[in-house]
């Protein structure tokens, strides 16, 4: 090897390290956005079935115990809006409330027939 050539891997080894921390960042920032999303989503979905089954007390404490803030909560007969917040990321869901409760041995382990 030619004496000028020497020591070329060094700085190149340099510049491609740097260029992979470079890119490293804006990695880790799109990652830590998409977990934040998933964690608004699902804390929304979560608050807006507990608000449907049992209000807005249970949909806030549904919420705070999945990491996130109501900042909205809409309740119209047995539809339930909520909008959280996780990580400056919101979130909104929609649930209704649409249950049937039988007295027991009424409807219970019972299908329907079509007619």
């Amino acid at each position: 090897m030619p004496a000028p050539e020497r020591g070329q891997a060094t700085p190149l080894w340099a510049v491609v390290i740097a260029l992979a921390a470079l890119l490293l960042v804006p990695t880790g920032l799109l990652i830590r956005a998409t977990v934040e999303r998933t964690e608004a989503r699902s804390a929304a979905d979560a608050a807006a079935l507990a608000g449907a089954l049992a209000g807005e007390a249970e949909a806030r404490a549904v919420a705070e115990a999945n990491g996130a803030r109501v900042i909205a909560y809409d309740e119209q007969h047995a539809l339930v809006e909520v909008t959280v917040v996780v990580g400056g990321r919101r979130a909104t869901a929609r649930a209704e409330r649409s249950l049937q409760l039988f007295p027991p041995g009424e409807g219970s382990g019972r299908l329907a027939r079509r007619p």
